[in-house]
């Protein structure tokens, strides 16, 4: 098997991979809706009376109880309650078909809702994406900051929220010196968030993401044709963060995935 043949059926695997997580029971094709919600309680359900309605399921899924310490109480309406603590990392609970999150931006919390009975078939999901490039597969200087900082990042939904950042990824595509600042993931899988300028005419406008690979402590593999449609991208029902000034770049990346059809 020669280079190429193993760097595409790598790619291969890891876009079936991709596939299967987005059309997952907790991927990003089965949302139902986003609620801001404060301490109280709160009905869910499809009925007419129920403070968050869904277009289906039953008429009372349940009440919801949350506090102003980020613990609660969900009680459903058949079954036994579920005892909530953000703090023990309980915060994402079922019932019946329906699986439910809290989720936090700042100081704000809102719920979540999927529906596994909606799941979308992977093989159905619309993503073209550019011919592969071995080229676009870089190993960038891996930089830790002399000092960690703040970064004050916008959201998609205009609610901006500060992230830190400890390294600085360099490199250099089709000649031009490039700084990627990594503002999520983890330390082995640092999350990039970065805008070219195939957002005007080919990806996705606001910008994709590209996950780090292979981090060492002096180098961290980034490649491109693994760049992704973000969860936005799908659906009304994400908030996602928009690049920080540092990742946009006066160049065209042509590798990863394409703007999704209209």
């Amino acid at each position: 098997m020669t280079v190429a043949d193993e760097f595409r059926q790598d790619h291969e695997e890891w876009r079936a991979s991709r596939m299967a997580k987005l059309a997952a029971e907790t991927g990003w094709l089965n949302l139902v809706g986003r609620w801001w919600i404060t301490p109280g309680v709160v009905s869910i359900g499809s009925g007419a009376r129920c403070d968050i309605r869904l277009e289906t399921g039953p008429e009372w899924l349940g009440l919801l109880t949350l506090n102003a310490d980020d613990t609660g109480l969900f009680q459903p309406t058949h079954g036994d309650p579920v005892v909530l603590d953000r703090a023990a990392g309980v915060f994402n609970w079922r019932a019946g078909r329906f699986l439910l999150e809290i989720t936090t931006l700042n100081a704000l919390r809102a719920l979540r809702i999927r529906d596994a009975a909606s799941s979308v078939a992977a093989e159905s999901v619309p993503i073209d994406a550019f011919p592969l490039d071995t080229a676009l597969r870089v190993t960038a200087r891996w930089e830790a900051l002399p000092r960690p900082m703040d970064l004050t990042l916008d959201t998609i939904i205009g609610i901006p929220t500060r992230v830190p950042v400890t390294h600085v990824a360099r490199l250099t595509l089709a000649n031009h010196p490039m700084v990627l600042l990594p503002t999520y993931g983890t330390a082995g899988r640092p999350q990039f968030v970065f805008r070219d300028l195939t957002s005007l005419d080919d990806t996705y406008a606001k910008g994709r993401f590209v996950f780090g690979e292979e981090v060492t402590e002096d180098g961290v593999v980034i490649d491109f044709n693994r760049a992704i449609n973000p969860p936005c991208a799908f659906t009304e029902h994400a908030v996602c963060p928009l690049p920080p000034r540092e990742n946009l770049f006066r160049a065209r990346i042509e590798a990863g995935e394409r703007r999704l059809p209209d």
